[in-house]
């Protein structure tokens, strides 16, 4: 077997466009079933077998594209399994595609044990360019794309997400995240609080029929956003731009608690933006000046 991988001690060369047994990772649509590449359809035709991380989902596409296809199931909970039999097919000389249920594999979703469990027993693997939620909603988003960071999901615990937020706090580049419906307010508030009163860009349902950007401050658009559809959340890096240094301590204090900031938050808040003790701002705050 002709392997596609040059194997030398600690390195390895792989030649993407020999005759070797290849695992593809195609990107699928995120919503608009027209969004998918020829190249895409090209592949998942000719392979012999696509691992879905859900086969309903990877049907109905197949089925839209006029593709009959076998579909093998590979997800989260048997990938440690699922990935020994894309290995099974690339010893047979079968080449394989791996797509997930939008999107692209292993951004914030499965395909990465595959894929390395792969490369390391000497096969292809090959990306093939396509659909993925944070590159549209970061170059329609008004705000600076370069340098970027793409964080993925925030945890789903309130604390440690929170705590996560304050790691990134100090970030000067642009930030990504997704976020799910039924956290996105959260998230939002915390935000406010962690980041100060940013700039920010919110993509709803990308390529789908009720897509919408948000796109102002936190605190002017967190209460706009319907807790529906699938969140791209954009946010500017930190900066000394990002203060309004023509408000009072106590306008800017203010602002934070009509925001949904507690006193105490939005004193700290305002103490870090302005780089002056929390105590000054308290008392400040407090005496109304």
């Amino acid at each position: 077997m002709k392997l596609g991988l040059c194997l030398e001690s600690d390195f390895m060369v792989q030649n993407s466009y020999d005759d070797s047994a290849t695992l593809y990772l195609v990107s699928t649509p995120i919503g608009n079933l027209d969004d998918i590449t020829y190249r895409s359809v090209k592949v998942l035709e000719e392979v012999s077998v696509i691992f879905s991380e859900d086969t309903r989902v990877t049907l109905n596409l197949i089925n839209y594209l006029g593709i009959k296809k076998k579909l093998t199931p590979l997800h989260e909970h048997n990938e440690d399994t699922a990935k020994e039999k894309v290995l099974e097919y690339l010893k047979r000389g079968e080449s394989v595609a791996l797509v997930t249920d939008r999107g692209t594999p292993i951004i914030s979703d499965p395909g990465y044990k595959t894929a390395q469990y792969i490369i390391s027993a000497g096969y292809n693997v090959v990306a093939l360019p396509g659909a993925t939620a944070f590159v549209p909603a970061l170059i329609s988003s008004g705000i600076a794309p370069q340098p970027f960071l793409f964080y993925g999901f925030l945890n789903s615990n309130d604390n440690k997400r929170k705590k996560e937020l304050e790691d990134l706090s100090d970030i000067k580049c642009t930030m990504i995240f997704y976020e799910a419906p039924h956290r996105i307010m959260k998230t939002l508030e915390l935000m406010l609080e962690v980041f100060g009163d940013r700039n920010i860009s919110i993509s709803r349902e990308i390529t789908k029929k009720f897509e919408s950007i948000y796109r102002g401050r936190i605190s002017e658009i967190k209460n706009l956003i319907p807790e529906k559809g699938e969140f791209v959340i954009v946010v500017e890096g930190y900066s000394g731009k990002n203060v309004d240094n023509s408000l009072s301590i106590v306008d800017a204090v203010n602002l934070y608690i009509k925001a949904g900031v507690s006193v105490m938050d939005a004193i700290k808040r305002v103490a870090k933006e302005r780089d002056i003790p929390k105590g000054e701002v308290y008392s400040l705050y407090h005496k109304g000046v």
